[in-house]
């Protein structure tokens, strides 16, 4: 059997059913084989969930938005963020995955590769670049392990009863929470761009020579 196919069957399995009710015998039934079978590519589902990770990375490409002709280092870090993000709301259940594994597949190098490239041109140091590399990296992944599968819609709605309930409250106890009530809560979409745009702005402070621009006094 081929394994592209079997990966391919792991990953659909693994958006519907999750990473625990994952198994052997329901990859096996997917594709309507036998474990056995199964076990002579791979030595278990962990092995099969390192492939999972490998094989919707390579999805990421495009997701990437339109940039600019002389992006900056900020653009092409937020671009590859985003994209990050815009695959795994596409593959919720897969998110998981990532707290569970360094991903160290071909296509995981690549995007590591790319990613401290960009910083490392920005003008960062190689210890800041890491750090970067990895800090926004948990971050995306921490915000995908959020998103549930097929919930749009009841977001949606749950947010839309959150802020009739904030707009009910007493102003005269609650009058920060009455006051921002219009803008509460905030959607995931937003509220991952919002923090990615900090973090990034965040980042160029750790710029060798952004001390030097700094104000004294």
């Amino acid at each position: 059997m081929p394994v592209d196919r079997v990966i391919a069957a792991a990953v659909e399995l693994v958006d519907e059913v999750g990473p625990g009710e994952f198994s052997m015998r329901l990859l096996a039934q997917r594709l309507r084989s036998s474990t056995a079978t199964l076990y002579r590519h791979f030595a278990g589902k962990d092995e099969i969930f390192v492939h999972v990770v490998e094989h919707v990375l390579g999805e990421v490409p495009r997701h990437l938005p339109e940039l600019p002709d002389e992006p900056t280092w900020q653009d092409l870090l937020g671009a590859t963020a985003d994209a990050l993000f815009r695959t795994l709301k596409e593959h919720p259940n897969v998110a998981a995955l990532f707290g569970d594994q360094v991903p160290l597949g071909p296509r995981a190098l690549a995007g590591r590769e790319a990613a401290i490239g960009i910083l490392l041109a920005g003008g960062f140091t190689a210890e800041v670049a890491a750090k970067a590399y990895t800090a926004v990296g948990h971050y995306v992944v921490g915000f995908a392990t959020q998103l549930r599968a097929g919930g749009t819609s009841d977001e949606k709605e749950e947010n839309h009863d959150l802020r009739e309930f904030y707009r009910t409250l007493d102003p005269a106890r609650y009058p920060a929470t009455v006051a921002s009530a219009a803008f509460l809560p905030i959607s995931l979409d937003d509220e991952f761009r919002f923090g990615l745009q900090l973090i990034v702005d965040g980042l160029a402070r750790q710029l060798p020579h952004a001390g030097d621009r700094a104000p004294r006094g």
